[in-house]
């Protein structure tokens, strides 16, 4: 049930939400928006008619427009932006700390808000928050790997990754976790729309809010691979669902290091289409 209503008495019968309505399940009956109980099923949960009305009359869901954040100018000053996201590091020293569940939760909470495909948010994000649990995690993984290697199963083109869970084993160089307390993987069901873009793009949310809290980052390529392609046994252990396509992973936590300046890239491989 979509539970759309319409308060008459704040409705200034503009139409905005019927224009805005990529479904087009919205009519104008007497000059209010009305979803016919045939249409209601064609609506994409997108809250589009929901954000966009501007006197808040409409409620889908359930939901109240008294407990959305209101939206005018743009927030945040676009050079200041600019800078944010040339300024953006990957984070490969960590204090050994903590970070705050509250802050984690809050980080997940806005991450959850990325576009996905038929905005089905169906991205699960599978979240070590504790650094007593990520150190005997590490272990196991660790540990595995280095059987891998022993037992010469390591699969050909990651044959180095028995190397890196030697240094671990002998000098507790930690190579593929970055020594960070905290990761989160993002999964999604095989048969969702675009299971691996929607866990990127979600992740990428995570990562920039991550950034503007003082949060570090660093994406671990090597961890996807040691769960993904040399210990799929560890998504079992981590309650991953059986029928998930596994994404990627982001360690993350408090940062040891402070960067001082953006780097110098150069302009972007452009090609434009005459």
């Amino acid at each position: 049930m979509l539970n759309f209503n319409v308060d008459h008495q704040k409705c200034v019968k503009c139409g905005t939400c019927a224009k805005a309505c990529p479904a087009m399940v919205i009519d104008m009956v007497y000059g209010y928006p009305l979803v016919t109980p045939e249409k209601e099923q064609g609506c994409y949960k997108c809250q589009h008619c929901f954000t966009i009305c501007p006197s808040g009359a409409i409620s889908i869901f359930g939901l109240d427009a008294k407990n959305s954040k209101p939206l005018g100018t743009p927030c945040i000053d676009p050079d200041n932006f600019e800078t944010f996201i040339k300024g953006r590091r990957s984070i490969r020293a960590y204090r050994d700390e903590d970070l705050d569940p509250a802050l984690i939760r809050r980080l997940l909470d806005v991450a959850g808000n990325a576009p996905s495909g038929k905005n089905d948010r169906k991205v699960l994000f599978t979240v070590i928050d504790k650094k007593e649990r990520l150190a005997r995690f590490r272990e196991q993984v660790m540990a595995g790997i280095g059987r891998l290697a022993e037992e010469k199963r390591l699969p050909q083109g990651l044959e180095f990754m028995g190397h890196f869970a030697q240094l671990w084993k002998e000098k507790k160089i930690d190579v593929i976790f970055r020594g960070a307390p905290h990761v989160v993987i993002a999964s999604a069901p095989k048969n969702a729309v675009s299971p691996i873009p929607d866990c990127y793009i979600a992740l990428s949310y995570f990562d920039l809010f991550a950034q503007s809290l003082g949060v570090g980052t660093v994406w671990s390529g090597l961890l996807r691979w040691a769960l993904n392609d040399l210990l799929p046994e560890e998504k079992v252990s981590l309650g991953i669902p059986e029928d998930h396509i596994f994404g990627y992973v982001i360690a993350f936590g408090k940062p040891a290091v402070t960067y001082a300046r953006t780097a110098q890239r150069g302009a972007a491989n452009v090609h434009i289409v005459k």
